[in-house]
């Protein structure tokens, strides 16, 4: 059996991968390689032997063939231990493979574009390079396999170290890693083709949903600490979303602390900046605008001071230090924002309980919303339906103001975080009070004017915003007696002309959308 060490580079994403080869030679490793790769590597000036000679035989079929080769596989697969696996290899003058370096085709890439067609996505799923990954992650005992560049420093080290071995615990990590990236890519394909119906046409719901998540962190425990818990990341998070955050001091997030900053954070990201939102127990509980983060923050936590007792906040704009100041003087959990600055950040460093997470502040969701249920999971795309002015219609003899609408607007995409059924209250860009999650919404009503009145805020000249319809008038009584003079909701009640009746009875503006805003 040949004493040559050989490494076989076949690489989409080229990252790193000269390194990586100058590494290996350095060490002693003959390179072997394809296409593109081999292309590269060559004309960086490294001794590389292309597959074909390798084996003897051509690629052939656009490419489609070139690796599928028993010199190829059986170099990869032979057990080093088993001493009729040696002896196959030198019977057919086979080396042995050490190290395979691969990463695929870049369907997930591919079929994102809305221009993809079916037979691009079909040429951008790989064959050769899975086969090789699989091989090589079977036999880790014996061959390193690395599919992702972020590993290639790492290899690298261990490689300069050892004088070009790779440790059996390392292979074993490698191999986990290889064998989720093919499984990933399996998922991917499989999702987007149970997708595509008889005409082409993609459905946003494939037959078959394949998800992949990488753990981040396993977490002290879930909801409550008799459970245990982890959050995992998306592959691929969306731009602005919660998992981008990068945490710049306090204790390890909690289960609750994360579902928390995730409420804050997509509410805060909708907003005008700057603009601060506070949550407690999924629900916002506080949202302000202002004319800086300090401004937002005091008006936001005026809404409910009791309730912001612990609590999650979010920032749109940076934080700095006379806010910072102003947040410590309270108990909170975590403090969200695209940026602190220097000063804010040394007011926060006595308070080493307090969470500081940066998430840069973009566009993008997830692509579509999940819940678990038992034995199954309730699917759907994310509500991202906003309302223009220009949408509303006024059903009331009296119509809102010009700044009445701004607030009504305000009111409504607040309304669209809180949890059913919500109203909520506003005035001047603030909330006043907040009702949510309650079995009958007149009692959403009530609670939000009784903790405007906890707070000492007045009602009076306010707007409201209910996420649904009134379905009687009870509701809309209980807002106009609060100070209420303008609500807006979706209408769409058998009793809507009641309502709006009830309305007209009490001199109140009201306007409606069309669109509903359940969140549960």
């Amino acid at each position: 059996m040949s004493t040559t060490r050989y490494a076989l580079i076949s690489v989409s994403d080229k990252t790193g991968i000269v390194e990586l080869a100058r590494a290996l030679v350095r060490v002693g490793f003959k390179i072997l390689s394809t296409g593109g790769t081999a292309k590269l590597l060559a004309d960086s000036a490294i001794a590389v032997t292309e597959v074909a000679s390798h084996t003897g035989f051509p690629e052939m079929l656009d490419g489609r063939v070139k690796t599928l080769h028993p010199r190829v596989h059986g170099g990869i697969l032979a057990r080093r231990d088993l001493p009729e696996h040696r002896e196959a290899l030198a019977r057919e003058d086979i080396p042995p493979i050490d190290l395979v370096v691969v990463n695929l085709y870049p369907f997930s890439q591919t079929v994102a574009r809305t221009d993809c067609t079916l037979d691009e996505a079909i040429e951008n799923i790989d064959i050769g390079g899975p086969t090789m990954v699989r091989a090589a992650a079977k036999n880790y005992a014996h061959v390193a396999i690395v599919t992702d560049p972020a590993d290639y420093p790492a290899v690298i080290a261990e490689l300069d170290a050892t004088g070009g071995a790779v440790s059996v615990e390392a292979r074993f990590g490698l191999a986990k890693k290889a064998f989720s990236h093919t499984a990933q890519y399996d998922g991917a394909i499989s999702s987007y083709l149970t997708a595509i119906a008889p005409d082409g046409s993609r459905n946003p719901f494939p037959s078959r949903l394949n998800l992949a998540f990488d753990k981040a962190q396993e977490l002290r425990y879930g909801e409550n600490p008799h459970q245990s818990a982890a959050f995992y990341r998306d592959l691929h998070p969306a731009p602005g979303s919660l998992a981008r955050y990068v945490q710049l001091q306090g204790k390890e997030l909690s289960y609750n602390n994360i579902a928390d900053a995730d409420a804050a954070w997509e509410c805060v990201k909708t907003l005008e900046a700057p603009g601060c939102v506070i949550v407690k127990h999924a629900n916002p509980c506080g949202v302000a605008l202002g004319s800086d983060g300090l401004g937002a923050y005091r008006n936001a936590f005026a809404t409910d001071p009791t309730s912001a007792f612990g609590g999650i906040i979010a920032f749109n704009s940076v934080v700095d230090g006379p806010c910072a100041e102003a947040i410590v003087q309270q108990f909170v959990e975590v403090v969200i924002a695209p940026s602190f600055t220097p000063e804010a950040r040394q007011v926060f460093a006595p308070k080493t309980n307090v969470r500081l997470l940066e998430v840069p502040v973009a566009s993008g969701g997830n692509a579509l919303d999940l819940k678990r249920v038992g034995g199954g999971l309730l699917v759907q795309t994310p509500d991202l339906r906003n309302v223009a002015p220009a949408e509303l219609r006024i059903v009331t003899r009296k119509a809102p103001t010009e700044a009445q609408m701004k607030d009504l607007l305000f009111a409504w995409r607040v309304a669209k975080f809180v949890k059913s059924n919500a109203i909520v209250f506003c005035g001047a860009n603030r909330t006043l009070g907040v009702g949510a999650g309650q079995m009958s919404r007149v009692d959403s009503a009530r609670i939000a004017s009784i903790k405007a009145q906890n707070a000492g805020l007045t009602l009076a000249g306010s707007v409201v915003a209910s996420d649904a319809f009134f379905p009687f008038r009870d509701g809309l009584d209980v807002v106009a007696e609060a100070g209420a003079i303008a609500v807006i909701q979706p209408g769409g009640s058998v009793r809507d002309e009641e309502v709006i009746a009830a309305a007209d009875e009490r001199g109140i503006a009201m306007v409606l959308t069309g669109v509903r805003h359940f969140r549960h």
